[in-house]
């Protein structure tokens, strides 16, 4: 099971993807331990490191959970990410591209649209354009999450810039790669937009491409972080324990997903054109 010489994907990649599929087509079943990564590196001829970097992003993308001193496992749950991520894939195939998020830092988008972009570069996917808007919570102002478990109002305001951070980070990495394609001359038209509104992160949602709509509440967690090297208790929403429904605009306007897609993208634009304000990572 060696890597093909000519995929210009890092090994690394190629073995996630290797892997991805085969949790995705059920090869490996939900619950099921995964080899070591000793075997797996052995199993496709690359180093350990190489495998580790692999695992990380099936961890990133809520694929497999680590075990301490057990190993790691498919998650039981494998649906959670299962459509997202191909849909947005082949998002990519079109000629005009649009994807429309609401949530919370957009790690997952970021991570999502890493394996088409890299199709984009070496010449295996062409759109003729790509507009991304991304619509997040405002961390400036007291929101009701993040938020200390104390109460404090204080703790609660660093909880909120240490997510500020993170998605500033996210935020910044989907805008910067999607915009490279524009400098490099290989996407003709390139918008990455970004805005905040003053809600709390309570769900997610996706338009890709017009007609098809994915939607998740965040579950809200109790859990400790690092926030300028003090451990603080918050009360968290979890992106990637979000279950997201999938729904397609199937051109019948009295069916239900198509009813739903159109108020995901009405209700979506509406915010954005009003109370939503420029934010710039």
């Amino acid at each position: 099971m060696s890597l093909d010489p000519d995929d210009p994907r890092p090994p690394y990649q190629q073995v996630a993807a290797a892997l991805r599929a085969a949790i995705l087509t059920r090869t490996i079943a939900p619950g099921d331990k995964l080899p070591s990564q000793n075997e797996l590196a052995k199993r496709y001829g690359v180093a350990r490191m190489t495998v580790q970097q692999a695992l990380r992003i099936l961890k990133d993308d809520g694929l497999v959970i680590s075990r301490q001193g057990s190993g790691m496992y498919a998650r039981e749950r494998t649906e959670r990410p299962v459509g997202l991520r191909p849909h947005l894939e082949k998002a990519f195939e079109a000629d005009d591209v649009s994807i429309d998020f609401v949530g919370y830092t957009a790690e997952t988008l970021h991570g999502a649209i890493a394996e088409p972009l890299d199709k984009i570069r070496t010449g295996r996917l062409a759109p003729k354009s790509i507009r991304i808007r991304l619509l997040v919570s405002d961390m400036g102002q007291p929101l009701a999450l993040p938020a200390a478990e104390s109460g404090d109002v204080d703790d609660s305001a660093r909880a909120r810039q240490r997510m500020a951070d993170i998605g500033t980070r996210h935020i910044s990495a989907v805008r910067d790669s999607v915009l490279e394609l524009a400098d490099l001359e290989l996407v003709p038209t390139v918008t990455v937009e970004t805005r905040s509104f003053g809600s709390a992160p309570v769900f997610k949602a996706y338009v890709i491409n017009g007609d098809v709509a994915f939607f998740g509440f965040y579950p809200v967690v109790t859990h400790d972080v690092r926030v300028s090297g003090d451990k603080l208790s918050i009360f968290d929403p979890m992106g990637k324990d979000a279950v997201l429904f999938h729904y397609t605009d199937d051109g019948d306007p009295e069916s239900i997903e198509s009813t739903f897609v159109v108020q995901v993208r009405e209700w979506f634009d509406s915010v954005w054109n009003s109370v939503a304000t420029e934010l710039t990572p």
